[in-house]
């Protein structure tokens, strides 16, 4: 088992966040393509489909229900709006470049490999499909079916319950530094991801990758 340099701390099991670390998503690849006005396009995702609303999505929100109450409280954006649901694909236009290098190499090392991530349960089927990489893992906790949502301290102690390791010997890799210490705050080891090369320089720091005793 691969053990941390300086505190001989064994991880058992990496978890990995999905948007931001394994795949790019972005509303405004979406809506960009919809308003030519920019300055429109930030007010229609400040006002209208706003980060908020985005994230009682991924809390478990019904996509039904919640296009519909916004179509009913803007009817001048109906097709906008319905385009959130319609055209979801557009906001994620590609994988992170070298994440899923990274992935392959830990998978090789016999580590067991998870998934936690903020995602409405109705588009999630629809990431795996267009993203294989995310159907690869041994287990994923996604907010949107569990109705909890990161950095709930619920979510890290519900995914360290289902992945059968203690948080202290939990990985945990997110783009977002509240989540990071979110996960930090449940005693787990976390790295803010920045983009690949770094995070692999991280994992080495570690003796995860390319550190092994033979």
């Amino acid at each position: 088992m691969s053990q941390h340099p300086a505190t001989d701390v064994a991880v058992d099991v990496v978890i990995f966040d999905f948007g931001g670390v394994l795949i790019q998503w972005d509303r405004r690849h979406l809506y960009r393509k919809i308003f030519d006005d920019t300055e429109k396009m930030e007010w229609f995702l400040s006002e209208v489909c706003s980060e908020e609303w985005n994230r009682e999505l991924d809390r478990g929100l019904p996509y039904a229900r919640a296009i519909a109450e916004r179509q009913d409280r803007f009817p001048e954006y109906a097709d906008e709006i319905y385009a959130y649901w319609s055209r979801w694909e557009e906001m994620t236009p590609g994988p992170i470049e070298g994440t899923s290098e990274v992935v392959d190499d830990l998978r090789a090392t016999g580590l067991r490999l998870c998934g936690l991530t903020n995602f409405s349960a109705d588009t999630f089927p629809r990431a795996q499909a267009k993203f294989p990489i995310l159907t690869t893992f041994d287990e994923v906790v996604v907010s949107g079916i569990e109705r909890i949502i990161k950095p709930q301290r619920e979510i890290y102690e519900l995914a360290s319950l289902r992945f059968g390791a203690r948080p202290e010997r939990c990985l945990f890799i997110d783009d977002r530094e509240d989540n990071v210490e979110g996960a930090r705050r449940v005693g787990m080891e976390a790295i803010h991801f920045v983009d690949a090369e770094r995070l692999r320089r991280d994992l080495e720091t570690r003796g995860l990758l390319g550190r092994e005793s033979g």
